[in-house]
Parts: structure tokens; sequence; C-alpha cells
């Protein structure tokens, strides 16, 4: 148990909880599972999943393949899930057009994300050159609340911005992570090029993710 436990934790080995690194730490939390409260960082928003995850092990309760966050078309597992910034209404997409679109701020656009079948509409919250930022507000938000829009055909998707929360995970990495409002629940992938608090920007965006589904067989 003491390794899944490692897996939960923030990783930082500050010593801050009182031990020498976070493997001693999670040695502590197996045998004297209120020592848990000792990590100054748990308490944060990003790694409350975490300290949840962690009670139940040390708890003894079992986790379970259907505790974890799994995409509904490929059933494949996510490391993080992707909430909307504090404030927004969904997680903000970067687009870039496959064709020449004269934008302006405000705007609502049709367009297809290359790889996905399902048209999207958004409101362009940013230009920036060739690409496009925007929120995530249909089909049906659009239909109910918009009458105007302009079609863009298929862009490609290039960044994901929002706030996290599931594993730790560290710029430079490779994630598989889920977008709240991705209307098929797929699990993406992408590169995570920058981190402020839950904060997150994933770069370099596939539908394609090589993992094979989980299997969960509960004995």
């Amino acid at each position: 148990m003491e390794k899944k436990i490692i897996e939960f934790l923030p990783g930082f080995n500050c010593g801050r909880c009182g031990f020498g690194s976070c493997t001693d730490f999670a040695e502590a939390i197996e045998i004297k599972p209120s020592s848990l409260d000792l990590c100054p960082f748990l308490t944060q928003e990003r790694f409350i999943a975490n300290k949840i995850e962690i009670e139940r092990l040390a708890m003894g309760e079992p986790n379970g393949c259907q505790k974890k966050t799994v995409g509904v078309i490929d059933a494949y597992e996510a490391d993080i899930v992707l909430d909307p910034l504090k404030g927004e209404i969904s997680c903000r997409e970067v687009l870039m057009p496959m064709s020449l679109v004269n934008l302006q701020i405000g705007e609502v656009i049709e367009y297809r994300p290359l790889g996905c079948p399902i048209v999207h509409y958004g409101k362009v919250i940013k230009i920036d050159h060739l690409l496009v930022t925007v929120h995530l507000i249909g089909p049906c938000r659009r239909r109910e609340s918009e009458t105007k829009f302009t079609s863009v055909g298929c862009c490609m998707v290039i960044a994901f911005e929002g706030r996290f929360h599931g594993k730790n995970v560290k710029v430079g990495e490779t994630v598989r992570f889920l977008p709240k409002h991705c209307m098929m629940q797929k699990v993406h992938s992408g590169v995570v090029v920058k981190i402020e608090d839950e904060n997150i920007l994933i770069e370099g965006i596939d539908l394609k993710v090589w993992q094979p589904p989980v299997v969960c067989s509960m004995k």
C-alpha cells in the first residue's frame, strides 16, 4: 500500500511534514493515517483529489476502477480532468482554422476540431495572429441563446487551458486529460507547458491516446 500512497503525494520531498522524504511520510501514513494532515500541500485545491485517494488507501477502503476518471468512448483512463478557469463557462480552446477568416472578439463561430465528428460552437475571446481562443458554448447553448454564427470549417485544436485536478503532473510531461465540457467525454492527450497553482496550459493536443483500455478485475 505504501507505493500506492506515494503515487498520490506531491513528491516535493520538502520535509515540512517532519519526515526526510515523501517515501518516509508514506510509511508514517500507513502506520498512522492521521499523519496525513502534516503535509501542507494536501490542503491546497489542486491536491484535494489526491488527499481523498490517500485517505481511502490509509483507511483500507477499496479504490477500484470505478473511482478512476475514464473516457466514455475509448475507456481510456485520464490523468487529470480539466475544468474551466474560475469565472469562465468552459475550458479555453486555442484553435488554428484551416481557412483564412476575419474574426472579431465576441463573435460566435461554428467549427469542427480535426479528428472529432462533432460540430462545435464557440465564442471568440482572444485572437493572436492565426490562433483563435474560444469558450465552447454549443451546440445546445448556441441554439438556445445565439442566432448568428460564422462557419470556419475544420480547425486544429492547438491547446487547452483550464483548472485541473487528479494526478500530480509536471511541466514537460505528456498527459491524458478529459476536458469537462467534451460532448463525447473522450480522453485527449497533450504536453503540459505551463502550471500556475491549479491552472494549466496543455499544447500539442491529440485525440489519439496510446494506452490500452483499462481492464478492472474486482476480486
